[in-house]
């Protein structure tokens, strides 16, 4: 898709459809001359009409289509809402432009939209918001559907930016860096909506080696090596599996970084539950248990992409959680990458035995940060739903600029504590800790607590995504299905860290 801004009054604007937001409980007439004087008044009259025969008054979930009768350039004309003006931010502007997008997407293919956008916060990044709104609505995955019908999907030829103040190289540059991080987001949520028998772990590395390029790097560690090392959390988990396990080693290298953070993703590319089996129920969506290990290894082909001062090392660490013939029972023990013993309670909670060595892994490099995601636990959706990730901390500052990096990127994170008392549940009489805490009491906490205590005491952030990763139904800019939610964070993070 191509990208454009232009400056020329509404009316003027030569395009298949033109896209305008207006805010909540505000005057159609008013808004529509204000953005251009020479808007034709018996067009607003018709306007006005069909914005009342649907009760449209600009909330956002609301949308007026209509024909220009020739009235104006544009052949179409949706008038969109936009919430309250109070509220409204790149967030909002994302989410708008992503309804529409889902919208257009659905029907015949489209030329060229325009998109006249308010201004309601710093240029650059409302123009990028929108542009990662537009791509990330746009998103489909119908690789396995047969009939004609249900492959359609309209494709946008040329989106235009209108009312932007921005030169043309701030606009080029904010349109390459949000088509950049919309097609890093929508690459790991097609890793998530494939089949397990298919993204299986060998898949995965083999994604993850295809994007080596431009100071990008990708190691792939199988089981041999995994076992001479002493990962023996990450191969307990994967002993029950006939898919063989891959430890996904990806190293993004600047001359000038400053910095050097480490990103870590849980990989469980089915999740059964091992012999702690799952109800049928609950191992209906398991395929989506890799989101960890496709955000972070979407996101180190992005940075391959956009090329920030900084030195970022990932680590994907990828099995299946099955309940063969090898599996390990409840009551085994085995030894992390640091040397801790583990006594595994629940095979069920697999998730945080490959982080515990993903963690000694980059621990040992020493980063001047690591951070983790993974769909960790279902205790983090009970207590925040779809709406958020939970996120937990042993530094604060670290905490407060993934959350504040979070916001800009229309990912929510939501503190959870750690508190010092979580640490009792993990208490083993024959290891030194089990993986499973208290069932039914601090599940999330208690589950990063036994993390913490694979960072070797570096800044260390835990995003448990098990909530926003996956949706029943489609949502502002998230899909249905696996959303791959954390790789709108980690990009916006890593590029303000390189700053």
């Amino acid at each position: 898709m191509e990208f454009k801004k232009e400056t020329r009054p509404l009316s003027q604007v030569d395009a298949d459809t033109l896209v305008i937001f207006v805010f909540q409980d505000e005057l159609i007439e008013t808004e529509l001359k204000t953005m251009d004087a020479a808007f034709p008044g018996d067009f607003i009259s018709a306007v006005n009409q069909e914005c009342a025969r649907e009760n449209f008054t600009g909330k956002p979930t609301q949308a007026v289509q209509l024909p220009t009768y020739g009235k104006l350039a544009a052949k179409r004309l949706v008038i969109k809402g936009a919430g309250k003006r109070a509220a409204a931010d790149t967030a909002t502007m994302r989410r708008a432009t992503a309804s529409v997008a889902r919208r257009m997407s659905s029907g015949t293919a489209i030329d060229t939209i325009a998109v006249h956008v308010p201004s309601v916060t710093a240029d650059q990044a409302l123009a990028q918001a929108v542009i990662e709104g537009w791509l990330l609505g746009c998103y489909q995955f119908k690789k396995y559907k047969t009939s004609a019908d249900d492959k359609k999907h309209a494709q946008t030829r040329q989106l235009v930016i209108l009312n932007s103040p921005l030169n043309d190289e701030q606009f080029q540059h904010a349109a390459f860096t949000a088509a950049t991080i919309a097609q890093a987001t929508n690459m790991a949520r097609d890793m998530v909506a494939e089949p397990p028998d298919y993204m299986t772990p060998s898949k995965l590395a083999e994604i993850a080696s295809g994007l080596s390029g431009d100071r990008l790097t990708c190691q792939v560690i199988d089981r041999d090596e995994a076992a001479k090392m002493g990962m023996g959390a990450f191969l307990g988990v994967a002993r029950g599996a006939h898919e063989p396990p891959k430890f996904i080693v990806m190293r993004y290298m600047h001359p000038n970084a400053k910095r050097t953070i480490a990103i870590a993703g849980k990989g469980i590319t089915f999740d059964s539950g091992g012999l702690s089996i799952k109800t049928a129920l609950s191992m209906e969506h398991m395929k989506y248990d890799m989101t960890g290990a496709a955000v972070v290894i979407a996101t180190m082909g992005a940075l391959s992409r956009l090329q920030p001062a900084i030195n970022v090392t990932a680590v994907a660490a990828a099995t299946e959680n099955m309940p063969g013939s090898t599996a390990m029972h409840p009551g085994d023990i085995v030894t992390a990458l640091n040397g801790k013993t583990i006594e595994v309670n629940n095979t069920d909670a697999e998730g945080r035995l490959v982080l515990a060595d993903a963690l000694c892994f980059l621990s040992k490099e020493q980063p001047d940060e690591i951070i983790d995601l993974a769909t960790l636990t279902g205790a983090v959706v009970t207590a925040l739903g779809r709406a958020a990730a939970g996120i937990m901390s042993n530094n604060e500052d670290l905490l407060k600029r993934l959350v504040s990096c979070g916001a800009l990127a229309g990912e929510k994170l939501w503190q959870l504590p750690l508190f010092d008392e979580y640490k009792d549940a993990l208490k083993s009489d024959v290891a030194d800790l089990k993986n499973a805490g208290a069932r039914g009491e601090a599940g999330s906490p208690a589950a990063a607590m036994f993390l913490k205590e694979f960072v070797d005491g570096r800044p260390w952030a835990h995003l448990d995504i098990a909530g926003p990763a996956w949706m029943d139904k489609e949502k502002d800019e998230l899909n249905k299905g696996g959303t791959a939610f954390g790789v709108r964070t980690l990009c916006y993070y890593l590029l303000a860290q390189a700053q």
